[in-house]
């Protein structure tokens, strides 16, 4: 019976490990960034935030909106943290239809949601070659990126969060010439990265393309890419700090509850042998 046991945890391993192999060639390599929110006490760089947000702003927004976010949520806590007078300035630049309104259009406020830059999916494909470019306010927890066996296994060790972030980020820098012998049809592009390697968006990044405030941090594709990945992140889990200290207080709130049961039971059953 123990060598059936055995046998078949061995046989396990080894379907596990092939399979794993398998996918491996069907997926890229994924270049796994090193995050401030990673881990169990990470936390949002509010900086890289209002950075990142600059990119989506100048160069994203144009053709993919932030359904889920609205412009007061850029000042709450966790994220860029802009002051209540930048939102509403953000705000009234934007033209918000409204059939309460006059002429059916009014200024944009702070409660708001971020407004999608076409105003049907038809005119939007229309305009990307028939392509429909997906809303981006969800989309870190959308996206994953694929692990070997068994090392997706130390994932739950770490509390690895930054699968969507990583994702976002290879499939920004991952824009290269086709093999010999790869046809790419006009209207489409070859990433490295993206299943299929066929992907209707063009290169969105390049140096330059952005320019920060702060002249000390690298105007560079890669920069960008690690700004708006962390950005996206944030919409899509803007309280994951909250949650993580929240996760933190109960997991030593269970240990100290533990510690004093074990000592009642040593109290109550003392004296029995």
């Amino acid at each position: 019976m123990f060598r059936k046991t055995i046998l078949g945890a061995v046989a396990f391993v080894a379907m596990a490990v092939g399979g794993s192999m398998a996918q491996a060639q069907d997926n890229p390599h994924t270049d796994q960034q090193s995050w401030s929110f990673a881990g169990v006490f990470g936390t949002y760089d509010q900086n890289q935030l209002r950075r990142g947000f600059q990119v989506y702003r100048e160069v994203c927004s144009s053709c993919h909106g932030l359904e889920f976010i609205a412009f007061r949520n850029l000042s709450e806590p966790g994220g860029p943290r802009f002051s209540e007078d930048q939102v509403r300035a953000l705000a009234a630049e934007f033209t918000i239809a409204d059939e309460t309104a006059t002429d059916g259009r009014r200024e944009g406020v702070p409660a708001d949601r971020w407004p999608n830059p076409f105003p049907s999916e038809q005119i939007a494909r229309d305009s990307n070659s028939g392509a429909f470019p997906p809303d981006l306010s969800l989309m870190a927890k959308a996206r994953g990126i694929h692990m070997d066996f068994p090392w997706w296994i130390f994932t739950y060790f770490t509390a690895y969060q930054e699968a969507g972030a990583d994702y976002i980020y290879n499939l920004l820098t991952r824009y290269t010439e086709a093999p010999e012998g790869v046809d790419v049809p006009v209207g489409q592009y070859y990433n490295d990265y993206f299943a299929g390697h066929l992907i209707a968006m063009a290169p969105p990044l390049s140096d330059g393309i952005v320019s920060y405030a702060d002249e000390s941090t690298p105007q560079t594709m890669e920069q960008y890419a690690r700004d708006v990945s962390a950005f996206l992140q944030w919409t899509a889990d803007p309280h994951m700090v909250d949650r993580k200290a929240t996760g933190f207080k109960v997991i030593l709130f269970l240990i100290v509850l533990s510690i004093l049961m074990y000592l009642v039971k040593r109290r109550i059953w003392r004296d029995v042998h």
